[in-house]
């Protein structure tokens, strides 16, 4: 991170995270619809099904998950690679112009698999892997099943990765709609949407839109949020439209100059957010949210856990457990809560279980998420 010995105004850890939260739609809920979060948050992380319905339950008010998964089948929506290479629901026009913006990340992603396509003519594979996918939806097996025949020696995952990597390729409902199920199967976003993507736009755009929802940031953390290198001289060309701060460290922050920046003892309720949410993965500093003593303390080797935010910092993990007769959310608080608090929080457990689950009855336990 650059340190700077300006006399800009220093930030504080709770400040910064009152702004952030506030930009997040997590200090109260928004009355956007899920189309329009979407696009306000750049998008949400989706490694799994699930997560995209507890953020926008976290955030908005009046969110129902029907909302979600009918903005996915009428395709205003969609699921695809981009930022840090993981898999995001991003709006359509964001799928068709965030992705060529980390093209060439993904690109470089190849050379870790380099020698499992040694002899392999990368331009030809895409051109094979478009006429695959566009012709019907595959799944990775079976798009790794048609390559091997043209390069057998090759190392399948790699060529199933390299297809990935060059193609902008998106997971097809029913795959992410709200209560189905449906393997993970692949075509590409110009021929599920219907238009071509556009050309690589240049960051600027993209930087004022991460600060909306993440800022006051670093040049370091848009670049941990995008998985991109080489932001700085991006940074600088929009200084003069920007304001400067400091973090408690020194480190300089950018941001919009009329974007909102709470007071430190702004109330942020407790919320209950999906693993890897967003909000705990967009800085390359983190503490804004997550405390030294609770670093790393929401997942377990490839294990992560949904997580708890009281007085909006991380404090607990917390999983749901569901049968046609009863719902049941379990909070692992990381350290003691006082009274109110747990009654905040139960309230906002009931909350979210009113809101993701058909079940008869509810309940909300505080016990042990990680099981060993």
């Amino acid at each position: 991170m650059t340190k700077t010995t300006s006399t800009a105004p220093v930030l504080s850890v709770r400040e910064l995270n009152r702004a952030t939260l506030d930009r997040q739609l997590l200090l109260r809920r928004a009355t956007l619809s899920a189309t329009d979060a979407v696009e306000h948050l750049v998008g949400l992380q989706a490694q799994n099904v699930k997560p995209p319905y507890y953020a926008l339950a976290a955030r908005l008010e009046g969110f129902a998950p029907e909302e979600l998964s009918a903005a996915m089948e009428s395709r205003e929506v969609v699921r695809i690679v981009t930022m840090r290479s993981t898999i995001h629901t991003h709006t359509a026009d964001d799928c068709l112009t965030l992705r060529p913006l980390v093209q060439a990340a993904r690109e470089r992603e190849l050379y870790g698999f380099r020698h499992g396509l040694a002899g392999v003519d990368l331009d030809r594979l895409t051109a094979i892997s478009r006429e695959l996918v566009e012709t019907e939806p595959r799944t990775m097996k079976q798009l790794r099943e048609a390559l091997l025949v043209e390069w057998p020696d090759a190392d399948p995952l790699a060529l199933a990765i390299a297809a990935r990597c060059r193609l902008p390729l998106v997971q097809v409902t029913p795959r992410g709609v709200w209560g189905r199920s449906g393997q993970v199967a692949l075509t590409t976003a110009e021929h599920w949407l219907g238009r071509p993507a556009e050309p690589a736009p240049a960051p600027d755009a993209t930087v004022l839109r991460y600060l909306a929802a993440f800022g006051p940031a670093s040049v370091k953390d848009m670049q941990s949020w995008a998985g991109l290198t080489r932001l700085r001289e991006v940074f600088e060309r929009l200084r003069p439209q920007l304001v400067t701060f400091r973090d408690e460290h020194g480190v300089e922050l950018f941001d919009l100059p009329d974007a909102p920046r709470p007071d430190a003892d702004t109330p942020a309720p407790p919320r209950l957010l999906p693993e890897f949410d967003n909000l705990l993965l967009s800085h390359s500093d983190r503490s804004r949210v997550v405390s030294a003593d609770y670093k790393g303390r929401s997942w377990q080797g490839n294990q992560a856990y949904c997580t708890l935010l009281v007085d909006g910092f991380l404090e607990g993990i917390w999983r749901l457990e569901e049968s046609p007769d009863e719902a049941v959310i379990t909070i692992e608080p990381f350290g003691t809560l006082s009274k109110r608090q747990r009654d905040e929080v139960t309230e906002e457990a009931t909350r979210m279980l009113s809101v993701l689950s058909t079940a008869s009855s509810y309940d909300i336990r505080f016990g042990t998420v990680v099981r060993g």
